[in-house]
């Protein structure tokens, strides 16, 4: 905080026992008096001023004393900050300020265990009883949602929402297979597949088949923009449907954020080199495989316009649903030479290769582990 600058004294301002030229001696009791009344004066005006803002600085957050009242539904976002979390309660009137619930957080050891999902908590609570209860696994689940995860296909969405709701299947497939009801983008041509989004949904007594699914969709659209898809798929010489076909295969290749772009590189340099792609989670896609994206000889020789092993260039589209970071990942691919890739079981993460003996070396070593481990 900058202190009010003071009046200083000028400097022809007479002393005891000083004279100034061609003036008879004074005395400056007069000058003293002003000096002090002006002072005075700012003091007044300036120290109530800095005094608040000293004690705003160091007051503790505003907190309800609770312990509150009423019902409030709130929806916990996967891999949602607790910042995050502390400006939405706030926003809801859950907690009366953000920064008192991140530090109840930061005294709860819980916190960081709270899970993604819905919650039931009052209004006007104390930070540290919203803070508990959302720490409370007993809590999660207390609303009705369906959460669709990263990669999931449009049937098992359809199967989360059945099974989350009085909606039937039949409701949510015929609106499917109408994408204007549900505000499918252009550049999805007419599938569904890829532009429902990942996250977790409320369902309320309002909600309807068509109102949950449009939601699902704008969220896709509303992460598109905030990517600025359009600009970046223009830098890569891609079309958006094309970045995010990319980014769904990146979100069923691998589980760890750091390898996302890494794959994307991958991926556009084999495009480049006019190899194909031989992902199994296309092939996987094709037959309908579920539960991990191994593939047989038989469904790596499939006709299936999704079998990269058969046909080069991308899939005809989105083999899932990819989440905000894969879809990044896609607009901003790693730096590298890299053509191949392979999990790292051992170490859950990736080995990556720019030739294929090192690719192969690789592979071994990860055969190597899996005759010796039941993870992979």
């Amino acid at each position: 905080m900058t202190e009010p600058v003071l009046p200083m004294e000028r400097a022809d301002t007479p002393v005891e026992g000083g004279r100034r030229r061609g003036t008879k001696r004074r005395s400056g009791c007069l000058p003293v008096l002003v000096v002090a009344a002006i002072f005075a004066a700012l003091l007044a005006y300036f120290v109530p001023k800095g005094l608040d803002e000293v004690r705003e600085m160091f007051a503790a957050p505003e907190d309800y004393p609770g312990p509150g009242s009423g019902k409030v539904s709130v929806v916990i976002e996967p891999g949602e900050s607790i910042p995050a979390m502390g400006d939405e309660l706030a926003e809801l009137d859950v907690v009366a300020s953000a920064e008192a619930f991140v530090d109840a957080a930061s005294a709860n050891p819980d916190a960081q265990g709270i899970q993604a999902g819905s919650y039931v908590l009052k209004k006007q609570m104390s930070a540290a009883d919203a803070v508990a209860h959302l720490a409370d696994p007993a809590n999660v689940g207390a609303g009705n949602t369906v959460t669709v995860p990263e990669g999931a296909r449009v049937g098992q969405i359809v199967e989360a929402i059945v099974d989350k709701s009085d909606f039937t299947a039949k409701e949510l497939t015929r609106l499917l297979d109408n994408p204007d009801r549900i505000g499918l983008p252009a550049e999805a041509d007419g599938n569904p597949e890829g532009y429902l989004f990942p996250a977790t949904y409320e369902i309320t007594a309002d909600s309807t088949p068509r109102s949950l699914l449009s939601e699902m969709v704008d969220q896709t659209v509303a992460v598109e923009e905030e990517l600025k898809i359009e600009q970046g798929a223009g830098r890569l010489g891609l079309t958006v449907h094309e970045v995010m076909t990319v980014a769904s295969i990146i979100e069923r290749e691998v589980n760890r954020e750091q390898d996302y772009p890494k794959v994307a590189r991958v991926i556009y340099n084999r495009l480049d080199d006019g190899m194909p792609l031989q992902m199994d989670s296309t092939a996987a896609y094709a037959s309908q495989r579920e539960g991990d994206v191994w593939t047989t000889d038989e469904e790596r020789a499939s006709d299936s316009p999704y079998n990269t092993y058969r046909h080069t260039g991308l899939p005809p589209g989105p083999i899932g649903s990819p989440g905000r970071a894969t879809i990044d990942a896609a607009l901003n691919p790693a730096d590298g030479d890299w053509l191949y890739f392979v999990a790292d079981f051992e170490n859950g993460g990736t080995l990556f290769a720019d030739n294929y003996a090192d690719h192969q070396a690789n592979v071994a070593e990860v055969q190597e582990y899996c005759r010796n481990s039941d993870e992979c």
